[in-house]
């Protein structure tokens, strides 16, 4: 039997585990649907309806629940997709994103409330960068982004 995780996030929805599930799949690489477990009779959800849905995005293991209408997602809990190019970064922001001109600072909500931090691996080696004036250069340009450019953060960060 595979050994799973000590932690994995498990994503409260009120009526879409299985569809939000399979649209990140769709969104990941290297990413399946695992088990699915259903409501039974006397449950607070029609029997059958999909009760948790588990999957792996990038290898990373979730589990989505259908668990009614009491939770709702915020933003004070993101997922962080690091990216190597703007391509990825580009790809990510666009599958995910469900308001692209009201999103800031590579960070963004999807379709169904899940908050998302795009972010390019070279900004975190940027903001990490021993020189203040560069990295206070990087912050600057970044706050005025919504989707992260890596060419215009390099340029903000060779050009305090």
């Amino acid at each position: 039997m595979k050994t799973l995780p000590r932690t994995q996030p498990c994503l409260w929805f009120d009526h879409q585990a299985e569809e939000a599930a399979r649209f990140y799949v769709s969104v990941f690489p290297n990413s399946r649907i695992g088990a699915i477990t259903h409501y039974g009779p006397r449950a607070s959800l029609p029997e059958g309806t999909v009760l948790t849905i588990d999957f792996e995005l990038d290898g990373q293991h979730h589990t989505a629940l259908n668990g009614g209408p009491h939770f709702q997602f915020s933003p004070a809990i993101s997922f962080v997709v690091r990216c190597t190019t703007q391509q990825e970064v580009d790809h990510y922001w666009t599958q995910l994103s469900a308001v692209p001109e009201q999103e800031r600072c590579g960070w963004l909500q999807d379709r169904y409330g899940v908050s998302w931090q795009i972010v390019p691996e070279q900004l975190m080696q940027m903001l990490q960068h021993p020189d203040a004036e560069r990295r206070q250069s990087v912050t600057v340009a970044l706050l005025g982004m919504g989707k992260l450019d890596i060419v215009a953060l390099q340029h903000a960060f060779d050009h305090p």
